[in-house]
Formats: structure tokens, sequence, C-alpha cells
């Protein structure tokens, strides 16, 4: 780990160290490859993203860059291209601290099917509600992209980019990258229930119970996100 050590007083350093074990934890678990996919924190009133055509590998704390909510780098680099959807995200829901992007396999599979995650298993209530949403195609990096991955995010935690890839979030960073984790173990689950047939779906009201039970289970479920996913508004009715 000496690769990791940089000036210690930097009152970020601890953030940046933990970006870098994360992109690498990621690559190592097969969630990304090369330079694909990003990382983004909570820092203060900026945020840190981690930079564009950097492989995790190459990856050292004073190459993630930090950001302010207006776009402007603070200091140098250059972001993930990405840097939209994370700076939005972050900007659109207090309770989140950290966003993870990956183009892992099963995730992004589905989502060049443009197919949203349907109730096929009640885990799927970890990400928020009933379903993990897919968006429409929009090309990376742009201010499109962002837009259709905030509508998708509503009362969730994780979507998938159509044609693209997945986001997960989280209170913290070692929340994202759980909820990334469980994701893609998600989308493999569903890839292969579909070899063998359309899965039979948990009811709505089976989904509402879960939703219910998952409040205070494991790691916290963000604010007013409870109320949202069990109020029903976009969870079909019992058959």
């Amino acid at each position: 780990m000496a690769d990791l050590l940089a000036n210690p007083h930097e009152p970020d350093l601890e953030l940046r160290r933990a970006m870098v074990v994360a992109a690498r934890s990621l690559t190592a678990q097969g969630l990304n490859r090369g330079t694909s996919g990003n990382i983004g924190v909570r820092c203060g009133a900026a945020f840190l993203i981690t930079p564009s055509g950097v492989a995790a590998e190459d990856l050292l704390p004073e190459k993630i860059v930090a950001m302010n909510y207006s776009g402007s780098i603070v200091g140098s680099g250059k972001p993930s291209s990405e840097w939209r959807f994370h700076r939005d995200i972050l900007a659109a829901r207090a309770e989140i601290g950290a966003v993870v992007h990956t183009h892992s396999r099963y995730a992004t599979s589905l989502a060049c099917l443009q197919r949203e995650i349907p109730a096929f298993h009640y885990m799927i209530a970890m990400a928020g509600g009933d379903s993990i949403r897919c968006t429409p195609y929009a090309i990376f990096g742009s201010q499109a992209l962002s837009d259709l991955a905030l509508r998708a995010l509503e009362n969730r935690k994780a979507c998938l980019l159509g044609n693209h890839g997945m986001i997960a979030l989280g209170f913290d960073l070692t929340d994202a990258m759980a909820l990334a984790l469980e994701v893609e173990s998600l989308c493999e689950q569903y890839w292969s229930a579909l070899q063998l047939g359309e899965p039979k779906l948990l009811s709505g009201r089976q989904m509402q119970a879960v939703l219910k039970k998952f409040q205070g289970y494991g790691r916290r479920q963000p604010a007013g996100m409870d109320k949202a996913a069990l109020s029903g508004s976009d969870l079909v009715a019992d058959a």
C-alpha cells in the first residue's frame, strides 16, 4: 500500500485512498475492466471523482479530481467524462454520499437490451423499490444521460443505463460498493433465469412487505426512501 501514500496533511486524503482501493476492488471483482467505470464521493462542499482514462492499477490518491457543483475543477486533473451524473446525483440526493458506476458483465448485458430488472427476487428491494429501472440510451458524458439517470433513480439506489452499464448509490463508499456488487449478482441471477423462461415475479403486495421488513435491516436506508417506497405509487397491484 506504499503507493497510496500522499501528503498526510490533505483533509481528503483518506477519502482519496478509499477511492483508489475501491476502484481496484471493482476491477479485481470483475465489475470493471481497463479504464471503464468511475467513482464519485461527496467531500464537504465539493466532490471527488476518479480521473479520465486512468486504469485502476495506475490510480493514485493525487490523481483523484476535486470538483465543485458548478462543474469547475478544484485544483488540477481531468475528471471522468461521467462527472455530470455524479454531480447531479450528489446535488439532488442529500442522503447519498457516494456514486459507483460500472460496466459489469451482466448488468451491462441487460442494459444493452434496455431491460429493467423486475421483482423476480426479493433482494431487488435493496435498490429501494420493486424494480431496477433501465434508462433509454444517451451518449456517455452528456447532460442527457445524467437527466435520464436522475429519473431512473427516483426513490431508488440503483439503475441500469441503456446500452451502457450500471449506477449504484450509497450513504458512503462502502455502502455504494456493496450495492453495486449486489446489483451485478441480481443481474446474473435474472440473466440465468431467463435462459429457462420468464421468471415468476413477486407481486406488489409481496414487495411492499419486503420493503417494510428491510427498514432497519442491515445497512441503513436513505432518509425519505422508506416512505416513498412503501407508498405503492410505482408498485403493481397484487393480482
